[in-house]
C-alpha cells in the first residue's frame, strides 16, 4: 500500500500497470479499422481499431506483411476480428495491441450481427408501431441528413420543391459510410432534433452493398433515432435494402424520392382536392336546400297551413249559435230569478211590521232607559215612563200617567 509519506514513483506505477496488462494474455477483438499506416520499407504497421457502437478506439501495431496477406483488401471502415496481446508502453504511458492475426468479417457474419442487434432492439420495443410518431401535414422546416452533393440529397430536394415550391430544408452534409459516418450522423441528428423549427428529419442515402449500408444498422445510431422527439424518416437505399434504421424510424421510405413524397404534400394536387371538395360540398348543400324547400312547400300546401282560417270559419256558426243559446239561457234565468225575487219581496212585505201598522196597530217603545225596547206588557209602563208610539204614518213621544187597567 502507498501513503503520502511513501508514494510510488511514476516508473513503479507504469511497471505495475504493464504487469497487469500483460496478465490479460492473448485476446480476440472485433472492431472497425481506421487510420491504416503501412509504409513500404518499415517493419511495423500502425492502425486504429474503433468500436463502431461507442466512441472508443485503441492503437494497433502489426507486421505489414499481415495486412498484405489478407484475402480481402483492408481499408478504412473495414470490419475485422484481430488476435493480439495488449501491451503497455511505460515510457509514454500508452496502451496498444500487438496483433498476430487479422480476419475480415464476412457478409454472413455481418448479417448475423445485424440479426442479433435486431432481436435485441425488438425485445426492447424499439420497433413497436405504437411508438411511431405521425408526420406533420405541412412541415415548417425539414431536416435532411445525407452525403454532400449526393444523388439522394438532390432527389429529395428536387422532388420536394416540385411538390411545394416554398418548402424549406435544413441540409446537413455527413459521411454516409465508413468509420466516421455514425458519429457524424448522430451529431447532426441531435442538432436537428433540438431545433424547434425542424418538424421532421429525413436520413437519406443511395443504394449500396451491405458493408456500405452498415452504419444505418449501427446500434448507437438506432438508439439515437429512437430517442428523438422529432419524427424521423428513413430513406436508405432502394426497395430491397432494409437496414435496421427502417424499423426504428417513424416512417420508412422505399427511396429518397419516396421520402420527399411522403413528407411534402403535392400542393397542386391538394388544391385540386380542395376544389373538388368545395364543389361537392356546395352541391350537397344545394341538394339539401332543395330537399328542405320541397318539404317546406309540402307543409305549406296542406290545408291547415294553406288556409289556416278555414277551421275558424267553420267553427264560427257554432260559436255564434252557442252565444245566442247562452244569452237566451241567461235572460231566462234572469227572468225566473226576478219573478222569484218579486214573490219573496211580496211575502216579506206581507209579513213585515209596516203592513201591521197599516191595519191600525201601533208599536209602543219605552225610551229614556239604558236599553230602549218595545213594550209588550203594562207592567213595563210605570208612571212617568217615557215612550215612543209608532203608527203607520209616523211616531209620537208620550209620558205615562194614570192607573193601569
Amino acid at each position: 500500500m502507498t501513503s503520502p509519506e511513501e508514494p510510488w514513483p511514476v516508473r513503479t506505477l507504469s511497471f505495475k500497470i504493464g504487469e497487469w496488462v500483460h496478465k490479460l494474455g492473448q485476446v480476440w477483438v472485433e472492431g472497425q479499422l481506421t487510420q491504416i499506416n503501412s509504409r513500404p520499407g518499415t517493419r511495423t504497421a500502425f492502425l486504429t481499431l474503433r468500436d463502431p457502437a461507442a466512441d472508443m478506439s485503441i492503437s494497433v501495431t502489426c507486421d505489414p506483411n499481415l495486412l498484405r496477406r489478407s484475402p480481402v483488401p483492408l481499408s478504412d471502415g473495414a470490419r475485422v476480428v484481430v488476435c493480439g496481446r495488449p501491451s503497455f508502453y511505460a515510457g509514454r504511458g500508452t496502451l496498444s495491441l500487438r496483433i498476430t492475426d487479422i480476419r475480415p468479417v464476412g457478409i454472413g457474419e455481418l448479417l448475423a450481427r445485424i440479426e442479433r442487434i435486431k432481436a435485441l432492439l425488438a425485445a426492447e420495443g424499439l420497433f413497436d408501431a405504437r411508438r411511431k410518431r405521425p408526420l406533420p401535414f405541412l412541415p415548417h422546416t425539414i431536416g435532411l441528413i445525407s452525403g454532400r452533393a449526393s444523388a439522394a440529397q438532390r432527389d429529395v430536394v428536387a422532388v420536394a420543391e416540385e411538390r411545394w415550391s416554398s418548402v424549406r430544408f435544413d441540409v446537413r452534409d455527413t459521411p454516409v459510410q465508413g468509420p466516421t459516418a455514425v458519429p457524424a450522423i448522430i451529431a447532426q441528428l441531435a442538432e436537428l432534433d433540438a431545433d424547434p423549427r425542424v418538424q421532421v428529419i429525413i436520413i437519406a442515402r443511395g443504394g449500396g452493398s451491405v458493408e456500405d449500408l452498415l452504419p444505418f444498422s449501427d446500434e448507437t445510431l438506432l438508439r439515437a433515432v429512437a430517442d428523438c422527439r422529432t419524427p424521423v424518416v428513413s430513406a436508405i437505399g432502394h426497395e430491397p435494402d432494409t437496414p435496421l434504421l427502417d424499423l426504428v424510424a417513424d416512417v420508412r421510405a422505399a427511396t429518397p424520392t419516396d421520402a420527399a413524397k411522403r413528407v411534402v404534400p403535392d400542393v397542386t394536387a391538394e388544391l385540386r382536392a380542395i376544389a373538388v371538395l368545395r364543389e361537392r360540398s356546395a352541391h350537397a348543400l344545394r341538394n339539401w336546400v332543395h330537399r328542405e324547400q320541397r318539404v317546406l312547400d309540402g307543409l305549406r300546401a296542406r290545408p291547415v297551413l294553406a288556409r289556416p282560417l278555414t277551421m275558424i270559419d267553420g267553427r264560427q256558426d257554432k260559436v255564434d249559435s252557442a252565444v245566442v243559446d247562452i244569452q237566451r239561457s241567461i235572460r231566462h234565468l234572469v227572468t225566473v230569478e226576478e219573478h222569484r225575487h218579486a214573490q219573496f219581496a211580496a211575502r216579506l212585505a206581507t209579513l213585515g211590521p209596516a203592513q201591521t201598522l197599516a191595519r191600525g196597530y201601533a208599536v209602543v217603545q219605552r225610551t229614556g232607559t239604558d236599553h230602549p225596547h218595545a213594550v209588550s206588557t203594562v207592567d213595563d209602563l210605570p208612571d212617568g215612563a217615557q215612550v215612543r208610539i209608532r203608527v203607520a204614518d209616523g211616531s209620537v213621544h208620550a209620558l205615562i200617567e194614570g192607573e193601569r187597567s
